[in-house]
């Protein structure tokens, strides 16, 4: 291969990371280029795979299934940071079963006993929960091992990049400058992590639309805690005020959270958009680009299926 045969996959995230992964698996050359690597924003996820107000649906529903094998694969291997947990999704009213509840063999309605005072319906399922920066890592070391090139730099446009095949952009709220894609918009999440008082099970409530979250994912010695979902805000400064308010909710179900050390704050902005954009395309210099964004919260969960279809694009001839 030569160098102009090679694929730059702009983007440090777990979007980027795994596309790299997937194409090198593929047989193809790969330079992943990003200023941050790995990325801000996957560094603070939760994370927990769930499908959560992202479209295309079908398209959706494919990729989500495809990283949920893998993620199970993963989580049966171990040293990646991803675990099968058990856990409920609950709500102080009632709701609809989730279209994606048809994706786990497990899911079924929560007993009245499996939920917090104050919540009327819920369900308990097992998805696979992944410990970030551990995943992060590991997926950097599979891309390096795989013989992936890694060049830490802004990339300002699409043009910038002369020696290429194809571009995958992989840039997350990047992608809204390089693709001039006004569709995007980011929602800032925050997180708290704490040391884990003893919680071994996920919980997650239906808040609907409100920015206000409440979550909690243990990862063995910590758990993290959510969270905000504040649109149209990209601000990555942590905020103490929000922070105390996040351990204040999560505390209410849970009260061994109150107390609990606090370890670390993470800040991200989910690139957010009305369908998720995985495409081939071309710059202004006239390259070929797929693009591979606009995962909103769902970035972990679609990544492995949303890297596949690249792989599909490219070996297609970018169709």
């Amino acid at each position: 291969m030569t160098t102009n045969e090679t694929i730059v996959v702009v983007g440090g995230g777990v979007s980027g990371l795994t596309t790299g992964v997937v194409l090198l698996e593929a047989g193809l050359p790969v330079r992943l280029v990003a200023e941050e690597i790995p990325g801000r924003t996957s560094l603070a996820a939760g994370a927990m795979w769930g499908p959560y107000l992202v479209e295309p649906w079908a398209k959706v529903r494919e990729w989500s299934l495809a990283s949920l094998g893998i993620f199970r694969q993963l989580a049966e291997e171990g040293g990646a940071g991803v675990r099968m947990v058990s856990g409920v999704e609950a709500a102080r009213h009632h709701v609809e079963i989730p279209s994606w509840s048809e994706l786990l063999p497990d899911f079924r309605e929560a007993d009245s006993s499996e939920l917090p005072d104050g919540f009327v319906s819920g369900h308990r399922f097992n998805v696979p929960l992944v410990d970030m920066p551990v995943y992060l890592d590991y997926l950097g070391r599979r891309f390096c091992d795989l013989g992936g090139e890694v060049e830490q730099r802004t990339v300002r446009s699409l043009d910038e990049v002369t020696d290429a095949s194809a571009v995958v952009n992989c840039a997350g709220m990047g992608a809204a400058g390089l693709a001039e894609d006004t569709a995007l918009r980011p929602i800032r999440g925050q997180h708290v992590v704490v040391e884990n008082p003893g919680i071994t099970e996920f919980f997650s409530e239906d808040t609907g639309l409100s920015p206000d979250l409440v979550c909690f994912y243990p990862h063995g010695d910590t758990v993290v805690l959510g969270g905000t979902a504040i649109d149209g805000d990209a601000d990555l400064s942590d905020d103490a005020a929000a922070a105390k308010r996040i351990i204040e909710r999560c505390a209410a179900v849970e009260p061994r959270l109150a107390d609990a050390r606090v370890i670390g704050h993470r800040v991200g902005a989910r690139p957010t958009r009305p369908r998720v954009r995985v495409e081939a395309d071309r710059h202004s210099g006239g390259g070929p680009v797929i693009h591979n964004y606009g995962h909103g919260g769902a970035g972990v969960t679609l990544s492995w299926g949303c890297a596949r279809e690249v792989s599909r694009l490219i070996a297609d001839g970018y169709r």
